[in-house]
């Protein structure tokens, strides 16, 4: 399967809940967002359904995001479905990593096979600020569990302004080392401005290589992050919804009016 541009698009990545325990200055306003329908929320099946005709078109990689995907009920049982699809070869999760001692375990029973772990700061104030409320402590024991489960190898996202060299960036990495964790530095993006950057050690922000679809959460097939383009799964069919957001794959990102929890980041 491949884009206008003679990219291959091997990697779908799944939101599959537009809610988050945590309010990430960057990613969702303080009050929190009014929540979806659940009417409109897309059932397990129907995601099911979707990755299976995605992977005979080529899809091989597929990644678990929300909101926060460990807030969504019976996430467990839904890796367990995804798990099972013949084709898939590399499945992931991102995730803020708070529910993580809890689900580490059981989500590595089910099949998943690695997880990215978001952490900006390694000073437990700092971070309760960035997130609004969220304890950094249970970042380390959900790190631990993944450790002691076998979610490898560990990749730390961390959002920094401008450069690596930023002081909390450097912490991050530190600890990142010191545990053999991968560590990933994003500098902050911004949507409505087209703001944004490859990301330093991956490969996300590089539309020259983009191999990349979206799935949201209430069905949309988005063909880049920064597009306002989509296409329902419910109106057209997986397979249409695909080729159509295949087709109309940009060259390179513009800006969007959606937000970062509802897509996946």
């Amino acid at each position: 399967m491949r884009d206008n541009f003679e990219r291959a698009i091997t990697y779908l990545r799944i939101s599959v809940t537009d809610k988050c325990n945590l309010r990430c200055v960057y990613c969702m306003p303080e009050e929190g967002v009014p929540p979806l329908r659940h009417e409109d929320v897309l059932s397990f099946e129907e995601i099911v359904a979707f990755t299976r005709a995605a992977v005979t078109l080529g899809i091989t990689k597929v990644r678990l995001t929300g909101g926060e995907p460990l807030v969504r009920r019976d996430i467990v049982k839904l890796t367990q479905m995804l798990s099972g699809i013949d084709g898939v070869t590399d499945f992931a999760m991102t995730t803020n990593g708070i529910y993580l001692e809890k689900y580490a375990q059981p989500l590595v029973a089910a099949g998943l096979h690695r997880i990215n772990v978001s952490l900006d700061t390694m000073d437990p104030h700092k971070y309760t600020e960035i997130t609004r409320g969220g304890d950094i402590n249970a970042v380390f024991s959900g790190l631990d569990a993944a450790c002691a489960a076998g979610l490898l190898p560990i990749k730390l996202n961390c959002v920094i302004q401008k450069t690596p060299e930023e002081n909390d960036a450097q912490q991050v990495l530190r600890f990142g080392l010191s545990r053999g964790f991968q560590v990933r530095f994003i500098r902050r993006m911004h949507l409505a401005s087209g703001a944004f950057s490859t990301v330093i050690g991956g490969d996300g922000g590089d539309c020259a290589r983009c191999n990349r679809l979206r799935l949201t959460c209430d069905g949309l097939v988005r063909p880049c992050l920064f597009s306002n383009l989509g296409f329902h799964v419910r109106a057209l069919g997986a397979r249409e919804a695909i080729r159509q957001a295949v087709a109309a794959k940009p060259e390179c990102g513009a800006t969007s009016n959606a937000l970062f929890h509802a897509i996946g980041g």
